[in-house]
């Protein structure tokens, strides 16, 4: 009754985004149904992580594309940097209109970035090398740095580097569900943070072919089944994924195609290291050992993931075999758990996984089986929306938090320093460091290799191997698989590899390079 309650729901959507939309005009729509919810921030200032539908209506200086270690002109049309790495100068595109109808210009470049770093809030941090902004001329705007980054990858990074008009930027505007970036989709609309709609921008500087989308609507259905019926009877074109045990039967539909690629998404457990009995460096040291890897890459992933290694994700540099990983070692685990002062198992322990992510729910499950039947801890697991569980982990009072947070982790521009910082940086509030786990060695290493990458990327990766093993000694988080994309589109929807899996904007579709075959 609730799924078709829900499905009613959805397409009743469909009926009124296509009419509100495109008023008198015939649209050409695409749809993307999302296992997740689709929004979570409205202020591009504040924006961290769900980005499948701002980067359809912001956009950035540059755009990069990691297996060809390429850069792509989008709002600056050329760049250039100082031997020593701390002056960055860009050209910008000319002719280029805000959705407010307002022209790009340096001082508006200048604005925004100014205003995200005043803000302080999602990954504002990227910003915090940048000492000054100045405008050179119209179209030249030139970044000054306190030490040698790696500018143009922070300017094309997933989230906190987009482009607004700063001369409409207020919180409370933002927050009301307008927007006002460059890129070729306007915000339309949004129901809660489960639906939104985008419209074609006609003054996008890219301008427009017949065959490209005037709307997209994002949904958020959670489950699996719901979402392949929706592809399969043509009412969804694309879906970040499906249960790997229906991928061959959508390999054999004639309507629907499998895009494979590789990713930065990993799936870890965080582990709360300021509330007994987690607080015991030893007791998770054992629990690392208790993980069932293959078994959970096989029965929860169906192969398509690789145990991790370390905190950063396969082909992102900074990855290495050297990185620590551990194995499942029931004797180890054993003796570790007699250490930590629980020789017969004997607790337990409460995880929190993303409610309808039936690989996290397997995930979790798994591990639950293992650790009830050959270690005696009972694992009380749950699904919970993003939001509530989120609220939990960030409660002001970490006896009020979750144990485990099962959660996927993935960089917000193309670099492991800012990914680790989230994950095991000292953070006050949390934000994504959900094992709250601090250790100024480990912040000390990532601050360096911060400050070198720009200048010299293979002094920086060791620097970033030095914190990872560092903080695994520790085990506040425990790394599980690599994912590999999986994800479903309609064969109606054309568009190059790019368009759907890039590793450096994880779960997006570039829908502008898209088109209905």
């Amino acid at each position: 009754m609730m799924r078709a309650s829900r499905v009613a729901v959805w397409m009743a959507m469909i009926v009124l985004a296509t009419a509100v939309a495109l008023p008198g005009a015939a649209m050409e729509t695409a749809v993307y149904l999302y296992s997740d919810q689709v929004l979570l921030h409205f202020d591009p200032s504040d924006i961290y992580s769900v980005t499948i539908v701002w980067f359809n209506v912001y956009e950035t200086l540059l755009r990069y594309y990691p297996e060809e270690d390429r850069f792509e002109s989008i709002l600056a049309t050329g760049y250039e940097a100082s031997e020593d790495g701390l002056v960055w100068t860009f050209q910008l595109r000319e002719g280029v209109k805000f959705h407010t109808g307002n022209p790009l210009t340096a001082d508006a470049v200048k604005g925004s970035i100014e205003r995200t770093m005043e803000r302080g809030r999602g990954i504002s941090y990227i910003w915090d090398p940048v000492e000054s902004i100045d405008v050179l001329d119209t179209y030249t705007v030139q970044f000054t740095l306190s030490q040698p980054v790696a500018l143009d990858l922070v300017v094309s990074s997933l989230a906190g580097a987009y482009i607004f008009d700063p001369e409409v930027a207020d919180h409370e505007w933002f927050a009301a569900g307008n927007a006002a970036g460059t890129g070729p989709y306007e915000f339309a609309r949004h129901s809660g943070l489960e639906e939104a709609v985008i419209t074609r921008f006609d003054d996008y500087w890219g301008g427009w072919e017949p065959n490209q989308f005037d709307a997209i609507i994002f949904q958020y259905i959670p489950e699996d089944s719901t979402r392949r019926m929706l592809l399969e009877t043509g009412d969804g074109d694309y879906t970040n994924r499906l249960a790997m045990e229906m991928l061959d039967a959508v390999e054999a539909s004639p309507l629907l195609d499998v895009v494979r690629g590789t990713t930065w998404e990993n799936s870890q457990f965080y582990l709360n290291t300021l509330k007994a009995p987690l607080d015991n460096a030893l007791l998770r040291k054992a629990l690392a050992y208790t993980v069932p890897y293959e078994e959970i890459i096989e029965g929860a992933f169906f192969g398509f993931a690789r145990q991790s290694t370390g905190y950063v994700p396969y082909s992102l540099w900074g990855w290495s075999e050297q990185n620590r990983s551990y194995t499942y070692n029931p004797e180890v685990a054993k003796v570790l758990l007699a250490e930590a002062g629980y020789p017969d198992g004997g607790l337990t322990l409460r995880l929190h996984y993303q409610q309808g992510d039936e690989f996290e729910r397997r995930t979790a499950e798994i591990w639950q089986s293992t650790l009830a039947e050959v270690f005696n801890i009972n694992l009380e697991v749950r699904g919970m929306p993003w939001d509530a569980r989120l609220g939990i982990a960030q409660d002001p009072n970490p006896e009020s938090r979750q144990d485990i947070f099962l959660m996927y982790s993935w960089p917000t521009s193309p670099s492991p320093v800012p990914l680790l910082q989230d994950a095991i940086g000292t953070r006050v509030p949390p934000m994504l460091n959900l094992s709250y786990y601090s250790n100024p060695v480990v912040d000390a290493l990532l601050a360096e290799a911060g400050a070198t990458a720009g200048i010299d990327r293979n002094s920086a990766a060791a620097m970033v191997r030095e914190a990872i093993n560092t903080a695994l000694e520790d085990a506040p988080v425990i790394p599980i698989v690599d994912l590999q994309r999986a994800a479903v589109k309609r064969a109606s929807l054309g568009g190059t590899q790019a368009a759907f899996v890039n590793p450096a904007y994880p779960r997006v579709v570039d829908w502008y390079n898209t088109y209905r075959k």
